[in-house]
């Protein structure tokens, strides 16, 4: 398996001035970490700016200023799936070190505003890439600093963490590009083309990996940003019986 020779980071934003902060942050310090071990490995960081009415893109500005990998792309999709799908299209279309768009040396890693990655998030995806990964599908946990405790107890008692869990979370999902492009890509779904597309890398063949030594921590507000996303997932699960999560 040939070893990857640059990664491009993708977070799509819609009005997450107060977040996008410390998402930014974290990112860049996952891509100190990879490039203080394989300084030979490019990285990329493309934030697609979606329908932002807020702070967003002055915030996203100043981080762009601040770090010559992180660049901006303004979109209108109002749409996670679309933001997404046009952050790796930019990603496929303009290669720092020159690879084709489909190269197995190309990694995609995708993550969201509202969340926090782990210092190790880029080096251990590749450590799995050099394994043999296609695809590294990360887990995710609410924020206990601003998630209610019992929302907190609630998410665990569903969400059993470990090694081959069976999550997708588009916060924590990393791909080789040749495997995305074969599979088609995320599908144009407005939510769910997380699943959408780890459904398509399996049916082409693709290797793909679940882990949970790269745990990114999200927001756990239930003021959802995106239908049926993260956050009117955990609105439910706040509203379902206790009966139904012993059951």
């Amino acid at each position: 398996m040939e070893r990857i020779g640059e990664v491009a980071v993708v977070i799509p934003v819609h009005n997450e001035e107060h977040l996008l902060p410390a998402a930014l942050a974290a990112v860049c310090a996952a891509a100190d970490a990879l490039q203080a071990q394989r300084p030979a490995v490019a990285v990329r960081i493309l934030v697609a700016l979606d329908s932002c009415t807020d702070g967003s893109s002055a915030v996203a500005s100043r981080c762009a200023a601040a770090d010559h990998r992180i660049s901006l792309l303004q979109v209108t999709f109002r749409s996670v799936g679309g933001s997404r799908r046009a952050g790796i299209r930019a990603a496929l279309g303009s290669t720092g070190t020159g690879l084709p768009h489909d190269s197995p040396q190309l990694w995609l890693a995708n993550t969201d505003a509202d969340s926090c990655v782990p210092e190790n998030w880029l080096l251990r995806q590749l450590e799995l890439a050099d394994r043999g990964a296609d695809a590294v599908l990360g887990t995710v946990e609410p924020d206990p600093e601003s998630t209610d405790g019992d929302l907190l107890r609630r998410w665990h008692l569903r969400h059993p963490l470990g090694e081959d869990h069976p999550h997708v979370h588009g916060a924590n999902l990393g791909v080789r590009a040749s495997a995305y492009v074969l599979a088609g890509g995320f599908p144009r779904l407005r939510s769910h083309e997380d699943s959408g597309l780890v459904e398509r890398l399996r049916k082409h063949g693709s290797t793909v990996w679940s882990t949970d030594t790269i745990r990114v921590r999200t927001s756990g507000r239930t003021d959802a940003r995106a239908p049926q996303g993260f956050g009117s997932y955990l609105l439910a699960l706040r509203r379902e019986p206790a009966a139904a999560l012993k059951g």
